[in-house]
């Protein structure tokens, strides 16, 4: 038996709740598919609102007991989880790869970012503060205390199928707070190991559930009606964020929602092409585009627009395309023949529309759901490749002449996620951080992400932050003790 077979016949497919695997309360289950062949890798218990429910059940039970553990026990066994984790990488690689499509060393990438949000937060744990202060009126004192906010209900994409459930669950137990998490239909498979792992690392029965489902309305809507339910967060579409927005309205729900992106990437007149080159690379063709915080439109200074995109061109042409788990492959297939669809569609009409291809263009030829790495130059400004997320290996490039036109193209979007920008200026630097619309900002950086740092947009990208000192916020309610001395 290969090392894929192995890992799949070992790899969990039921429900995770109160502590166990369980089967759908209906028996019902749904497949999960390889990207890179479409071919059947397992088949995964599909849950339905009794299942929700009963999760929710014992999130409940626990919730008091689990707020109770000291901080420092909580912390202890994020510890735990996160060592494990990395003791656990090959396989958590080769299964992301798997369900997802990735290639290995963006999923051993991934492992290596998803676990430090656990050891991140298992810091964070033992330092939640609150204040004791005298009334300035100096009639009594006031103390202010830092709670779980309670049950959460977690909701999480199929792009990031480790560090998006770890981004979540890390500050949620941290906290105090219990969590269910409904991961991705495209990859359960994942989420299903990591609840084994924090089995194995000592956290109570109750604490966390995971329940996969092809239904996610029928999880969701229960959890989201029922009172005891405390907050929702979800990464994913503004359009699913939205609706879940609303949903939560009647219960008046915590939310935290990172939602999507349309990133520009500015390289200004005095950029460091090279640098501006690497940095693009990383931007537009990690996760092979899959990302909420990929560069989505690549604003380039008219006197430096050729030698940009020739050099860009050039390392994009020269990917390699291929099944993840093949050592060569530098991009995989997209997660689902939906997914590609809607690549070649964008592409298509920007074409239609005028765009120039540099390279690439086109559905591959074969089994699974690849898309050629491409590169479109005058791209006008209207198509609706220029104005929605693209989600896949494909940069857009348009030009522009002066600073005050790269800021409002850059902002001319209902989105405000994350924005790069090249420049050798430190006024300009400064200048442009403040003027972009975006919750993120890279200066002469390809890649942002991390868990020490907050992680959240503004307008239509979402509500709240994750990671950093401020990720553990949204899971705490602040409570106003009034004393008489």
């Amino acid at each position: 038996m290969n090392s894929i077979d192995s890992l799949l016949a070992s790899v969990p497919t039921r429900l995770w709740i109160d502590g166990a695997a369980a089967d759908s309360v209906d028996g019902g289950t749904f497949e999960v598919l390889n990207p890179a062949t479409g071919e059947r890798i397992a088949e995964v218990a599909d849950a339905t609102g009794k299942d929700a429910l009963a999760a929710l059940d014992a999130a409940c039970r626990v919730q008091a007991e689990w707020a109770a553990t000291s901080p420092r026990e909580r912390s202890v066994m994020l510890r735990r989880a996160w060592e494990l984790v990395v003791a656990r990488t090959e396989d958590l690689a080769l299964l992301m790869t798997l369900e997802m499509g990735k290639t290995l060393p963006e999923a051993r990438g991934e492992v290596v970012y998803g676990s430090e949000f656990l050891r991140w937060f298992s810091e964070e744990a033992v330092r939640i503060q609150g204040r004791f202060t005298q009334a300035p009126s100096g009639n009594g004192r006031i103390l202010v205390t830092k709670e779980p906010v309670g049950p959460c209900l977690a909701v999480t994409p199929w792009n990031f199928p480790l560090a998006m459930g770890t981004r979540k669950i890390g500050p949620a137990l941290a906290a105090g707070c219990t969590i269910i998490v409904k991961p991705a239909e495209d990859t359960p498979l994942t989420m299903l190991l990591l609840a084994e792992i924090f089995a194995e690392a000592g956290l109570p029965a109750g604490v966390l559930s995971v329940l996969p489902t092809a239904n996610a309305a029928a999880v969701t809507a229960p959890l989201l009606a029922d009172p005891r339910l405390r907050k929702v967060t979800f990464t994913g579409s503004t359009r699913v964020g939205k609706l879940l927005i609303e949903q939560s309205a009647d219960q008046v729900l915590r939310t935290s929602m990172e939602l999507g992106g349309n990133a520009p990437f500015i390289v200004f007149e005095d950029a460091d092409i090279d640098s501006a080159v690497e940095g693009a690379m990383a931007a537009k063709m990690r996760n092979g585009g899959e990302a909420c915080t990929a560069a989505n439109r690549f604003l380039v200074h008219n006197d430096v627009r050729e030698e940009f995109t020739a050099a860009l061109t050039a390392r994009i042409a020269a990917t390699k395309v291929g099944p993840g788990h093949l050592d060569d492959s530098q991009l995989g297939p997209l997660v689902n023949e939906k997914q590609r669809n809607s690549v070649a569609s964008l592409v298509d009409e920007a074409i239609a529309a005028g765009a120039r291809v540099r390279t690439g263009g086109s559905v591959v030829d074969g089994p699974g759901w690849f898309y050629q790495p491409t590169v479109l130059d005058e791209v006008p400004a209207d198509a609706r490749i220029v104005r929605e997320e693209i989600f896949g290996p494909v940069a857009v490039i348009r030009g522009f002449d002066t600073e005050d036109e790269a800021i409002a193209a850059a902002n001319a979007t209902e989105y405000g996620l994350a924005a790069y920008f090249y420049t050798r200026d430190l006024d300009r630097a400064m200048r442009v951080s403040s003027a972009l619309d975006s919750g993120m900002v890279g200066v002469n950086r390809g890649v942002i992400s991390d868990p020490a740092a907050p992680f959240g947009g503004v307008k239509q990208s979402g509500l709240g932050s994750e990671g950093g000192v401020e990720g553990i916020e949204e899971y705490l309610v602040t409570k106003y003790i009034a004393l008489s001395s």
